[in-house]
């Protein structure tokens, strides 16, 4: 009798200690979720200013490159150029030529494109 009393009571200790340990790394995951908010990249706020290419679409003040892709894409959508067949394709007209150099551009390329015409 006196080995069950001991059983059931290291099993009752055991079942405690499993929650405890998974309550604190619950609690913790919680807490490291709501703690750690996504800071932006230093780089990508940093304005720069356009080459005179780029400033006839976007204009002249200096932009971070997040904003100047934003000002891209409203240009682009306003003047209607992206491509009807392929959606990821983007035909330059004669101010986006003087700024991608040629005729058509993914959109993927864009940004490298662009990226020559900040300092």
């Amino acid at each position: 009798m006196a080995t069950k009393k001991a059983t059931k009571k290291a099993t009752k200790k055991a079942a405690a200690k499993g929650t405890k340990k998974a309550t604190k790394k619950v609690a913790k995951k919680a807490t490291k979720k709501a703690g750690s908010k996504r800071k932006p990249n230093a780089a990508f706020m940093k304005p720069l200013t356009p080459s005179s290419a780029l400033a006839e679409v976007i204009g002249s003040s200096p932009l971070p490159r997040t904003q100047v892709v934003k000002k891209l894409w409203a240009y682009i959508k306003k003047n209607g150029l992206q491509d009807t067949k392929n959606r990821r394709n983007i035909n330059a007209d004669a101010k986006l030529k003087a700024v991608f150099g040629k005729g058509t551009v993914s959109m993927f390329e864009m940004t490298k494109l662009v990226s020559k015409h900040l300092r």
